[in-house]
């Protein structure tokens, strides 16, 4: 049988080294030694001996809770042998996170992580009252992360000097040791008009840098998930 579809660059190869690498830009292989953990449904396939566990506590303190205020339940992967993980054929991107390093990931944008990183919800100081990011992720810790972003992915640099404003239903993740704020660009007579449908943004201060997608939440996904 022949088809560009059993291409090289299509097959599934042995995994030589443990732990997370892309499979390609809509996918995520994990060679599984011990356990790890990852959105619930996102499995695609796997092979060897694994075990699926939806999370409903922590475990030991990595996982504080297993369901964002995003509306994402994760489950413990456990056993020998290799998974592939994707969702809605968003691009994935894959984070190294250092001993000391702390990153901030809407819930929405996390597909898989090592069980060695440290997994909290936290509130997101100044949007409570935002649609999109009252509740996002704090990874600390070492390991690895896989994050997934509906088209390509913007990061923009953050500086004492220069702030960034970012749309809350945008938002990908961004430098934990940012400060957050709520921020209205719209006047009070522009909102009684109608408004110009961008009132509020997510102000970020600091030195470090935050992601944003090239899109907005949709009512239609906002409502499904």
């Amino acid at each position: 049988m022949k088809s560009d579809l059993f291409s090289t660059e299509n097959l599934a190869q042995q995994a030589t080294t443990p732990g997370m690498t892309l499979q390609n830009s809509k996918s995520v292989k994990y060679a599984v030694n011990g356990e790890m953990h990852a959105r619930q449904g996102s499995m695609i396939a796997f092979r060897g001996n694994l075990q699926f566990e939806r999370k409903g506590q922590g475990i030991g303190g990595m996982l504080k809770r297993a369901v964002t205020g995003e509306g994402l339940p994760l489950m413990a992967v456990r056993g020998q042998g290799e998974a592939w993980f994707a969702h809605e054929a968003q691009n994935c991107f894959i984070v190294e996170i250092d001993q000391g390093d702390a990153l901030t990931v809407n819930g929405r944008n996390v597909l898989c992580f090592d069980a060695t990183l440290s997994y909290e919800i936290k509130t997101v100081k100044g949007a409570g009252m935002t649609g999109g990011g009252l509740f996002n992720s704090l990874f600390t810790g070492y390991g690895k992360l896989a994050v997934i972003c509906e088209g390509t992915p913007i990061v923009i640099p953050v500086s004492p000097q220069a702030p960034v404003f970012a749309d809350t239903d945008a938002v990908v993740g961004w430098s934990a040791q940012l400060h957050t704020s709520l921020h209205r660009s719209q006047s009070v007579g522009s909102m009684l008009r109608g408004g110009s449908g961008e009132a509020v943004q997510l102000k970020l201060e600091g030195d470090g840098f935050v992601i944003v997608r090239p899109s907005e939440l949709t009512p239609q996904k906002a409502s499904a998930n």
